[in-house]
Parts: structure tokens; C-alpha cells; sequence
């Protein structure tokens, strides 16, 4: 039953040579890579206008200086991220920039902070499509945690299916959504052009305002530089691209950057145009497409196209996680399973730790995308830094031709980015302080989980000199509860094995001990019976004891113990639970007993 309901969620098992089938073209990779940054054009605009409230809607005009700031910005981490494509085809982005060219520890910083920044991009995402869904739909808002779970859960399950099937279905809302907002900036200037907007409803550009510091300006900036998360995913995830890879990707990014200049700097002006200021229960979008075609259908598609990229940029994270913890898994710095493909190809361990760890940090914050975003821009401009400071540090070392101009833009990069790191620390320290803690505990716990395989590996290696004991025989323990057909087929199965078998009967009392003897030398006189008390009616200690003493007279010969427990399995599952369940408990404790082997001999009922 589980097995067919798994399969109407997820399809049919796919083999492993149709992993070829599972890579991305440019128009479905531009889909699904670049949904998080093209969906931040919905509320980046909107973070910088919130700062500026602080003055006065008449601050408002500076909006335009910082939103071109913020696209030189952008068309620097453009031109370091198309160099980190080609100098790192096999993926990886500022994790494997960070580790090879700066330490391993900046590379586990980096790699940390793109985890935490990909749970940030689901739980954000997701807030702010929510937040579209109630500003359209007023009655909603008492359910906005709730929502934002479900959709959370239904864009987990689409990636189950595979990266093929959730490319297709989410390639059709991003291009509405391109589109939508296309028709919503051309619709915005046009009536601009006619002389629809009245000009009182924004301030000329340039106009002197009293009380406006460089302090300000700067925290608008980095509150802007959230419409840049999203711009590392590609590099993240060059081999989901089809050949040649990173060429493909490349023109992705490219493709990628244009858009996203273009609708940012398309509703920041109109936002500044119209005199757009934030509201608490509607978005910046919301309000321009309602000032330029009323509550209309193009009203309600364009908001309906906003809600669906803002909630389907989760899938970039959903791309992008999987295949780092795969590389830092591949590293020995997450646990292995992340490296393990499910049943349709994808690494499923990463997808499912992806969506349900978005849902808790969702429900933590009870979806308030605005005290998400300020932890989401710290979680990408770290990686953004380090990455641009190990291309500085590779162009350095190597000197490739022309390698000048690529230094000069990761310069400009790297300067721009920590800045932005820095203001976002000072302005919002309040929100993002427990990053300072956090990120060292990840790296922390990278290093240990490192140790650990170091050290097992260590342990499970074969060394000549160091050859392992010879067994000369067996000492089989049958732990027995009764006299029954289970108990009697590992006893037979133990006498097939060994000679030296032990029958251990533990009893509560002492005419119950005197009875069982008495029929057990009738039933099988041939194997030895060994019954204990306990006075506690513990079955565990006095076990464990009489294992103990076994085998110490056991590695005196070079001999083996070991504990075999007869089990019954009933025909049903839901049977288990009228059962005792003595036997799982005594396996689960022996299996921490040095020398001990411990074996289960399954017996299946029929009815």
C-alpha cells in the first residue's frame, strides 16, 4: 500500500542510464534556475522603498540612483559567476572557489552559508508568494503559515518526481510571469507617455531633503541587493545542464542577468513614478499593476503569475541544495546518504531535508517574509564574497591571458559585496546577530562529520601486518521464551551450525523456572538449558551477564558468540502491535556488545 501511494506521488523508478534524459535545456533551465532571482524583482524593489520610508515618501526618488547601483552590481556578479562556470564546470560555485583557492574552512563557510541561504530561498520564496495570494485575497491572511506549508510541500513532492518533470511544469508560470510583468511595465510607461500620471504623485530627481544621511542610502542599498539572491544558483548546478554543459550555462546566466535588469529597473521606476509606497497588507507589485489597469483580468494575472514565481522560486533552492550537499557530502563533510539518488534520479536525501527544514524555519517565523529576507541576503552575500575573493586569489596565482580585466571585475566584485555585508551586519544586526554563532557551529559540525569518516575509514582499512583473529568455532546463545515452533527451528538451525548451543530460559519464579526444565529435558535433552532469575522481571540483565560469562570462556579458545533470537513475523503488519516485542528490545541492546554476534531467525505465520 505504501509502495503504490509512494509511486502515484513520485511516478515509476527510472533506471540509472536515463540520467541523460534528466539534464536541462536552456529554456527549461532558465526556468527552473533562474525563478528565485527573477522572483526577488516582487519585493526587492519594495525592501528599498521600506528604508526610505523611514524619511518620507519625498526620499523616495532616490530609489532610481540606488536601484542602478544595485544593477552594477549585479552586472559584476554576472561577468564572476560566467568565470566561475567555466573555470569550475563540475559545479560546486563558491564552495569549491572558496575551498581550492582561499582554505577548506572559507569553503565550508561558503558551503554553509549557501545551505542556510537555500532553506532561506524556500521559506522566503514561499512567504512572499503567499503574502500575493493574500494581498489578491483579504479573507486568507488569518492562514498565510498554513498556505505557505502546503505549497511547500506540493513543490517538495514535484522535485521527488525529478528535475525533468518539475523544469516542465514550472517553465510555464516563470515565462507568464516574464510576460505579465512585461505587459505591466509597458502598460506603466505608456500611460506615463499619455500623461495619465499625474506628476504630483512623485518627487522631481535631484530635490535636497532635510535629515537623509549616507548611512541611509547605504542600508537602502543593501536592502535593494536582495533582488541578487539567486544569481549563484546556476553555477551551483552546472551538471544538470545538457552538454556542453557549461556553455549552457553560461548562456543561461546571461539570459538570466537581462531579465532581471530589465523588470527591476522597470518597476522601481514605476514604483517611483507613481509614488508607490509599502503597505503592510499589499505589495509594490500589487499597487502598480492596480494604478495602471485598475482590478481588472490583467489586475488578477499578473498577481496570480507573482504569487506563482514567488512560490516556484523555492524550486531554485530545491535545484541548487541537493547538488552542494552532494559535493560537501563527496568531501566527507555531510553525511553520506546525500550523495544517494532516489528512486527518479534526483538526491532525493537532500530534497526532502530541503522541504522540511524550510517548513519549520516557515513556521518559526509564522511567514513574515520581512524577517526572513534580511538572514536570506547575509546567507548569500557571504558565499558572494568569499567566491569573488578566491577568483581574485586564482587569477593572482595562475596569470591566465587576459587575466587582468578578470581580476578587475572580481576586484570590483568582491569590494561591492562585502560592502554590502558589512551594512547589512551594522543595520541589521538585530536580526542576523545568531549568523555569527550559527555559521561556526555548521563548520563545526562539518569538521566532525569529516573526523568521523576519517576515523572509520581508518578502521575499516585492510592492514597485512594487521591480520584479524582466527575463529576456531561457534558458541550459539538461543534465547527461549517457550516451547513452540519458533523456538524449535532455531534450535535446529543452531545444532546445524554447532554442537555447542545454549538454550537461555529467564524466569520470575521459581516453581516456573522448575516446570520449564522439567519439559525441556523431554523435548530436547541433547541441548544444554540454562535458566536464570531475575527478581527485577528484567529478561535484559541477567542475559547479559550469562553472554558475558560465555564469552569469556569463549575467546580463551578463539571461539565466537553468538546470540540467536528467534522471532515470529505476523501475516499482517498491524499484528506487531499485539505482540510482545521482547525480542527487538534484546537485539537492539546486544548490538552494542563488543564480540557479540547477534542474529535474528524469522519465523513467518501463514495466517
Amino acid at each position: 500500500m505504501l509502495s503504490s501511494f509512494k509511486r502515484l506521488l513520485i511516478g515509476r523508478p527510472l533506471k540509472s542510464t536515463e540520467l541523460g534524459e534528466q539534464k536541462l535545456n536552456i529554456f527549461k533551465a532558465l526556468a527552473i534556475l533562474s525563478s528565485d532571482a527573477l522572483s526577488s524583482v516582487a519585493y526587492g524593489t519594495e525592501q528599498i522603498l521600506i528604508v526610505l520610508a523611514t524619511i518620507g515618501t519625498i526620499a523616495f526618488w532616490y530609489s532610481i540612483p540606488i536601484a542602478v547601483a544595485v544593477l552594477f552590481l549585479l552586472a559584476a556578479l554576472i561577468l564572476s559567476y560566467r568565470q566561475i562556470i567555466f573555470s569550475y564546470p563540475q559545479g560546486g560555485g563558491a564552495y569549491l572557489v572558496s575551498k581550492e583557492n582561499i582554505s577548506e574552512k572559507a569553503g565550508l563557510i561558503a558551503g554553509g552559508s549557501l545551505l542556510v541561504d537555500y532553506i532561506l530561498t524556500v521559506a522566503v520564496s514561499v512567504s512572499a508568494g503567499t503574502d500575493a495570494i493574500t494581498s489578491a485575497f483579504p479573507t486568507l491572511h488569518p492562514y498565510t503559515v498554513l498556505i505557505a506549508c502546503i505549497l511547500v510541500a506540493f513543490i517538495t513532492i514535484l522535485n521527488l518526481r525529478g528535475i525533468t518533470e518539475s523544469a516542465t511544469v514550472l517553465a510555464y508560470p516563470v515565462y507568464l510571469f516574464v510576460i505579465g510583468l512585461v505587459i505591466l511595465i509597458g502598460g506603466g510607461l505608456f500611460k506615463i507617455a499619455a500623461g495619465d500620471v499625474p506628476a504630483e504623485h512623485h518627487v522631481a530627481l535631484g530635490t535636497p531633503i532635510q535629515g537623509i544621511t549616507l548611512f541611509l542610502l547605504l542600508r537602502a542599498f543593501a536592502s535593494g541587493c536582495s533582488a541578487l539572491t539567486g544569481v549563484e544558483a546556476i553555477s551551483n548546478a552546472i551538471p544538470n545542464f545538457k552538454e556542453p554543459a557549461p556553455k549552457n550555462a553560461a548562456k543561461t546566466l546571461i539570459l538570466m542577468g537581462t531579465l532581471l535588469a530589465i523588470l527591476f529597473s522597470g518597476i522601481t521606476y514605476l514604483a517611483y513614478y507613481y509614488g508607490i509606497a509599502p503597505k503592510h497588507d499589499e505589495t509594490v507589485v500589487s499597487q502598480i499593476a492596480k494604478a495602471t489597469f485598475g482590478r481588472g483580468y490583467l489586475y488578477f494575472f499578473i498577481q496570480g503569475t507573482t504569487a506563482l514565481i514567488l512560490v516556484l522560486a523555492a524550486n531554485t533552492g530545491f535545484s541548487a541544495f541537493p547538488l552542494l550537499a552532494y559535493n560537501l557530502a563527496k568531501d566527507k563533510f555531510m553525511p553520506r546518504q546525500f550523495t544517494m539518488r532516489g528512486d527518479r534520479l534526483g538526491y532525493s536525501n537532500g530534497i526532502l531535508s530541503l522541504g522540511i527544514a524550510s517548513i519549520l524555519l516557515i513556521i518559526a517565523f509564522r511567514g513574515q517574509t520581512e524577517h526572513l529576507i534580511p538572514l536570506y541576503a547575509v546567507g548569500v552575500f557571504i558565499p558572494f564574497t568569499l567566491s569573488q575573493t578566491g577568483m581574485i586569489l586564482k587569477w593572482v596565482r595562475q596569470r591566465p591571458a587576459g587575466w587582468v580585466a578578470k581580476l578587475t571585475a572580481n576586484l570590483i566584485g568582491a569590494f561591492i559585496t562585502l560592502t554590502v555585508l558589512i551594512i547589512l551586519f551594522i543595520t541589521r544586526f538585530a536580526q542576523v546577530w545568531f549568523v555569527v554563532i550559527f555559521l561556526p557551529i555548521i563548520v563545526l559540525v562539518f569538521i566532525r562529520i569529516y573526523r568521523h569518516y576519517e576515523a572509520v575509514g581508518e578502521q575499516l582499512r585492510i592492514n597485512p601486518e594487521q591480520m584479524a583473529d582466527e575463529i576456531k568455532g561457534n558458541v550459539i546463545i538461543v534465547p527461549v521464551a517457550g516451547i513452540t515452533k519458533v523456538v524449535e527451528n532455531s534450535i535446529n538451525y543452531a545444532k546445524s551450525i554447532t554442537d555447542q548451543t545454549y538454550a537461555v530460559y529467564v524466569s520470575f519464579d521459581r516453581e516456573d523456572e522448575r516446570r520449564f526444565e522439567e519439559k525441556w529435558n523431554q523435548w530436547h535433552p541433547e541441548v544444554r538449558l540454562v535458566t536464570l532469575q531475575s527478581h527485577y522481571r528484567s529478561v535484559l540483565q541477567p542475559l547479559s551477564k550469562f553472554i558475558d560469562i560465555i564469552d569469556h570462556k569463549a575467546k580463551e579458545n578463539d571461539y565466537q558468540v553468538t546470540v540467536l533470537i528467534p522471532q515470529f513475523i505476523p501475516k499482517k503488519n498491524w499484528h506487531h502491535i499485539l505482540h510482545n516485542q521482547s525480542s527487538i528490545m534484546i537485539r537492539a541492546y546486544l548490538l552494542y556488545k563488543k564480540n557479540v554476534i547477534v542474529s535474528t531467525l524469522p519465523y513467518h505465520f501463514v495466517k
